[in-house]
């Protein structure tokens, strides 16, 4: 059976570009970077290429303000904790943090851990599109007070993108010293992301390569030339100082190549994926009764679909499409296995009778025609059969008995 793969939020292939860069050190170049000998200065030299690449991408002046990570949830702690752990110092009486509703749990659960640690976070809601609530920001900044504002640039379940360039300025015309964290492991490379254009007020930026078709087990960590953060990780001189352990060689050659490939088809890949998902909404509010597109007024990613079946349950969908060799996911894949529903669709005030059947469809450059003609097929049968053994859907009528 072939794999029909529409799950790239969660992860994605590593591209056959990433691999063949990679490939050599694993091998002839494994060397120690930081080793003094003249045969490790290969390594050396591929981490300070890739720290080009990914600057380039992101439009920072200074190859230093990229700090290479394990992963997007080690960024986010790191300039979340490692920012406030500075600011403590400098500024004590700055206690309050600013973010959403609906970050991912690699913000979410730092934020509430902040709560216990005796920090005012302010939680900031969005409306039924997944838009957040500008002005119920805006009142939310306090001078002298907010010490750091954290705010996704684009949602991992919905694809919603939030106004990062406005909300960044905004924080800045408040009160300059307030520092200003976005997450972007959803957006970068697959949205114009220049740190010193559009996001020139953002102060720390994350994000993950394997949502980008580099591997797993590689992040990286903008950090702004001057803006305060304590090492989250302690021990070596690595990464300038700022993250100790030895670098991983292969893994951040394959990072700096992702972005550069990411970058270079950006155009191409964002309008030909946005096509197929225009298409795949349109025939699924066409074939299938009693379905809602979640975020569906907003902007979005282009290669994000979320989508709300009443009358059934997600967890349902998701096995039967897994009977046909189609992998999608019912949100985010760090909450796998939850039995809670989304805590995105519960902000967005999704309906509970269309919360529980929520699934998400996420693609990438690799998605095909064939793959959403596919899921087409086979999606709205399988809704239509489960909705057959369902007390909550009225099937002469074609529409749920509880709303």
């Amino acid at each position: 059976m072939n794999v029909i793969y529409a799950d790239n939020n969660a992860t994605t292939c590593v591209a056959p570009e990433v691999v063949a860069a990679m490939q050599p050190f694993f091998g002839e170049c494994y060397f120690n970077p930081s080793s003094m000998y003249a045969a490790a200065k290969g390594a050396a030299k591929a981490i300070a290429t890739a720290r080009q690449q990914v600057a380039t991408a992101l439009g920072a002046t200074d190859v230093q303000e990229i700090t290479f990570t394990s992963c997007a949830t080690e960024s986010n702690n790191h300039a979340i904790f490692g920012a406030l752990r500075m600011l403590a110092m400098i500024s004590p009486e700055r206690r309050e943090v600013i973010t959403t509703m609906v970050e991912h749990p690699a913000v979410l659960e730092v934020c509430r851990q902040l709560e216990r640690d005796g920090y005012t976070v302010h939680w900031i809601d969005v409306d039924s599109d997944g838009n957040l609530d500008t002005r119920a920001f805006v009142r939310a900044l306090s001078p002298g007070r907010t010490a750091l504002v954290s705010i996704m640039h684009a949602n991992n379940e919905t694809g919603v993108l939030f106004p990062i360039e406005q909300l960044s300025r905004l924080t800045k015309e408040t009160d300059p010293t307030i520092l200003f964290h976005t997450d972007a492991t959803q957006s970068v490379g697959k949205q114009w992301i220049n740190l010193s254009e559009n996001l020139a007020y953002v102060d720390l930026l994350s994000f993950s390569g394997h949502k980008i078709h580099a591997p797993k087990g590689i992040g990286a960590l903008y950090m702004r030339r001057g803006t305060p953060c304590r090492p989250f990780l302690i021990g070596g001189h690595q990464e300038s100082g700022r993250r100790a352990g030895t670098e991983n060689v292969p893994y951040i050659v394959g990072l700096g190549a992702a972005v550069e490939l990411a970058v270079r088809t950006l155009g191409a890949d964002e309008s030909r994926v946005a096509q197929l998902r225009a298409q795949f909404e349109a025939e699924l509010l066409r074939r299938i009764p009693a379905i809602q597109i979640n975020g569906y007024q907003a902007t979005r990613l282009p290669g994000t679909t979320n989508v709300s079946c009443w009358s059934i349950e997600g967890e349902s969908m998701l096995m039967e499409l897994n009977t046909h060799g189609i992998c999608a996911s019912s949100g985010s894949a760090c909450t796998s296995g939850s039995l809670e529903p989304s805590h995105v669709l519960r902000a967005m005030k999704v309906p509970l009778g269309a919360i529980g059947g929520s699934i998400r469809f996420s693609f990438s450059r690799y998605t095909t025609q064939n793959d959403i003609d596919r899921i087409l097929d086979i999606f709205p049968q399988i809704v239509s059969n489960l909705r057959v053994s369902s007390p909550f859907w009225n099937a002469a009528e074609q529409k749920p008995t509880v709303e």
